[in-house]
Order: structure tokens, then sequence, then C-alpha cells
């Protein structure tokens, strides 16, 4: 993962390999399989590449299929479904051994003016009273902030609490967590880096709202977790180096899966994005426990 802001930086950078074929490096980790926010982020990069700079990314979906290996670059592959005049249209193929690994399809738009309203930002305590994420992991032994440290130093990401611990009792809403998260570092001024950036974070911390209510976290032993899709709207620009509230909600969980919403602000109470997603959150017994994420998502 990236170990700071500039090698996130040298992440979202793409080698053009052909007419609309790109090809994404890999950063130094210790982790098994790809981070699923790196693949969404350089495929944000890749879809970019292909529409004029009069049209801005509004919306993105995409599927996890496979996980991605570490060790070799992922090959990604443009298709240009629509230009119109308002809207165009991408579709991006990740792939890795000659297999597809993710699917992104992503909106674009012209700027325009028209209707506006938003959802009122919570209250909530300023980042500087959120407790850091390093602290936390500390409180797990020392190799865990080490790990945290090495893998995800590149985010500065504050605590501010779970609707188990910390928030206000709210019983309309049983899976909530809330953080204060920015790119720990300048990111400069284009706002492609900044999305790209934003679509990156997105997917770290998102599913564990879903384990809220069930007393189990993301390094519970037997707990086996995978981001199945992952979607985001943007509303307004925002700069991904700047604090933003992570609120997160997670409606539903079935099946061995969860389901997880958050709303995006600014320190202004802006609202400047909307991100979801569903990810396996099952719980190994004997029938399951020799079954790792890549067989899961193949099954």
């Amino acid at each position: 993962m990236a170990g700071s802001a500039e090698e996130l930086v040298a992440l979202l950078v793409l080698e053009e390999l052909d007419a609309d074929l790109f090809r994404g490096l890999q950063a130094t980790t210790g982790r098994q399989r790809v981070f699923g926010g790196q693949v969404a982020a350089q495929s944000v990069m890749a879809a970019n590449r292909s529409v004029d700079d009069a049209y801005v990314m509004h919306s993105l979906h995409s599927y996890f299929l496979r996980p991605g290996d570490p060790a070799v670059p992922i090959v990604y592959d443009v298709e240009r479904i629509r230009d119109g005049r308002s809207f165009a249209t991408r579709r991006v193929m990740a792939r890795q051994h000659g297999r597809p690994i993710y699917y992104l399809t992503a909106n674009f738009q012209q700027p325009e003016d028209g209707y506006e309203h938003q959802n009122q930002m919570p209250e909530v305590v300023a980042p500087d009273q959120g407790v850091p994420m390093v602290d936390l992991a500390r409180r797990s032994g020392a190799g865990a902030a080490e790990e945290w440290q090495r893998e995800w130093a590149a985010l500065d990401v504050r605590y501010l609490g779970t609707s188990a611990i910390g928030l206000p009792e709210d019983p309309l809403h049983p899976a909530r967590a809330q953080l204060w998260i920015r790119v720990a570092g300048d990111l400069g001024d284009d706002p492609l880096t900044h999305q790209a950036a934003f679509t990156y974070a997105s997917d770290l911390t998102l599913l564990g709202a879903a384990l809220v209510p069930h007393g189990v976290h993301f390094g519970t032993p037997g707990l086996q977790m995978a981001s199945l899709d992952h979607t985001v709207w943007f509303h307004r620009p925002f700069r991904a180096d700047r604090w933003w509230l992570y609120d997160q909600m997670s409606p539903a969980a079935v099946g061995g899966r969860g389901l997880a919403t958050a709303s995006v602000y600014t320190e202004d109470g802006t609202l400047v994005a909307t991100v979801a997603q569903e990810g396996l959150i099952r719980h190994r017994d004997r029938t399951t426990e020799t079954t790792g994420p890549a067989a899961s998502l193949d099954d």
C-alpha cells in the first residue's frame, strides 16, 4: 500500500501501452492481495485519460471480481461507451494473468448549474479531537502499529466513534462509524489527483461499519472480509488532502454480506460525495476456514 502521500501519487501515474490501454505499478506491501482502493483509484485515472478535459467524473460503479496479485502490474483496458453533448461514459477492465480482476463503469458530465440541496452535516468534534488510527492500532500491539505505518501512512485517519462506543445512542442506526480522513501530504492542485486519491481512501474503512453491532472488527480471528462492489457519487470538487468527515452507516447485513453507505463532508459542512459498498463479512467455520477470499470471490 502507499506508505506516504508521495507513494500514493506515484501509484496514480499510469503507463500508456496503447490507445486506451494502461499499466499501473504496484506499491511495496506485505499484504497477499492488492488493496481494492488502489485498483479503483488507478481505474479512475485510466477512465479520465480517455475523456476530454471539459468532462468531470460524477459517478463510478464497480465490482471486485478477483483478488489482485501485488507482485505484478495491473493492466487497465478502457472502453469508450458513449460521448454525448453533456455526458460521457467509460468502462474499465482491470486484469492480471489474462483474467479480469475488477470492472468499473464511470460517468462524466460537463459542469452546469442546476437545483441544489443537501443533508446537514452531523455534529461532530474537530479532527484534532479524534483518535489517530495508528494509536488505535497500537492498542493491539506494537506490530499492528508498525503495520499501519508501513501500509497506510499515506492517510491521516482520526477515529471519532461508533454506535457501539463513542457516539450518542441512536436506535434507528445501530451500525454507524465516523472518522475524519485526509491524505497526509500535499497532493497539488490537479482535481483528478484528488478525485482518485479520495477513491483510494474511500475503500479503507467503509465495510467496518457493518461489523459494529456484532462485536467484531477487522482483526477478529475467523472473520473473512472482502469488498464485492464499490460506488461513488461525486457531488462537488474537493481536496482529498484536507479533512473530510466519513459518516458511515450500515443499513443491513444478511447472507454473509454487509452493506455500508457514507456521506462525505468537508469541514465547512459541504456534502461533497456519497459512497456505497457491499462486502463479504463471513465468519469462517469448519466448512469455510480453508476458503480464502480468492476462492470465495471465484464461486
